[in-house]
């Protein structure tokens, strides 16, 4: 398959790398060692699919484009549009040309996350009372140098979209009753720290992110009626852990197991070759995940700014 990629910034570069041999050129309007600086300029018949790597507003312009010359999509999270609408005509755009739009969202292939997910579905856990999350990184100073990054609801789609996005792959449909609890800009513009929550939700969900933890960090709790599981750190940044408690009645101290892995970030490769594999099968898009996080994050979005006093 041939692949290119349309913004050649951080996110870009990865992509190119673990394209590999697939990679024919790159697209960017300002990075110097890009190829092309429009996409209009690219050789529609010299690639397949593109990586699309580009900031929020410029994505479903992008899209349509590529898409409307059946062309395949990875496109990084969030898949924002100001208008749902938007989505759902991209949705048809691509089945119409049998083009597939994949939506990144690279930790579904962390070791421990499709471990947990293989430890849900499996019901080894009964009845799941709560979730808790917290994701965070130590990028505040590097956001707020960015225009583009530090402006809206600031923290809460860059790494809300990716806590969002793992509770519905572990759980399946969880609905919009989501509250934001608080919102803060504690060094940015546009809100660095918020947590957000569950208000009747099954399992009840309570998801933290913040860009003021100085070391990168990631926690999962989850407690059920038969016992526990925990996440601590990613691989990204390992070592990382999975630890699940069997619960001993009436009470006393659980079973325990533990596995605790350190290697490389496995998750951009795995995600690469199961993108590939989906088009080369022939797989059909669907967007309702986008839609559903598309809508939840521009409201609680609206809230996180009003609440966090930015007038982003």
């Amino acid at each position: 398959m041939r692949v290119i990629v349309v913004g050649l910034g951080v996110q870009g570069h990865k992509r190119r790398r673990f394209a590999g041999a697939d990679h024919v050129c790159s697209v960017d309007p300002a990075n110097r060692d890009a190829d092309y600086r429009r996409i209009e300029d690219v050789p529609p018949a010299g690639y397949d699919a593109a990586l699309s790597c580009v900031p929020d507003d410029p994505k479903v312009s992008l899209l349509r484009y590529l898409l409307g010359r059946g062309k395949h999509v990875l496109v990084e999270k969030p898949l924002w549009a100001a208008d749902d609408a938007d989505i759902a005509a991209l949705e048809r755009l691509a089945r119409e040309n049998k083009a597939l739009c994949y939506t990144a969202y690279n930790h579904r292939f962390e070791p421990h996350y499709v471990r947990m997910r293989d430890l849900v579905r499996s019901g080894a856990l009964g009845k799941i009372y709560r979730c808790r999350m917290f994701y965070g990184n130590g990028t505040a100073r590097l956001v707020r140098d960015s225009e583009w990054r530090d402006h809206g609801a600031g923290v809460l789609p860059d790494l809300g979209s990716h806590l969002l996005d793992t509770a519905r792959y572990w759980f399946g449909e969880l609905g919009e009753d989501f509250e934001v609890k608080s919102a803060s800009c504690y060094e940015n513009r546009a809100p660095d720290h918020v947590v957000v929550a569950s208000q009747a939700t099954s399992p009840a969900l309570e998801l933290e992110m913040t860009l003021l933890s100085w070391r990168n960090h990631y926690t999962c709790d989850i407690y059920a009626e038969k016992g526990s599981a925990h996440i601590s750190s990613l691989c990204k940044w390992g070592p990382t852990t999975f630890t699940h408690r069997t619960r001993v009645l009436p009470s006393g101290r659980p079973l325990e197991d533990n596995v605790t892995l350190e290697q490389e970030d496995p998750t951009w490769a795995l995600e690469y070759a199961h993108f590939k594999q989906l088009c080369e099968k022939g797989a059909g898009t669907d967007l309702s995940n986008d839609l559903w996080l598309n809508r939840l994050l521009r409201t609680l979005g609206a809230v996180a700014i009003k609440e966090a006093g930015t007038g982003s």
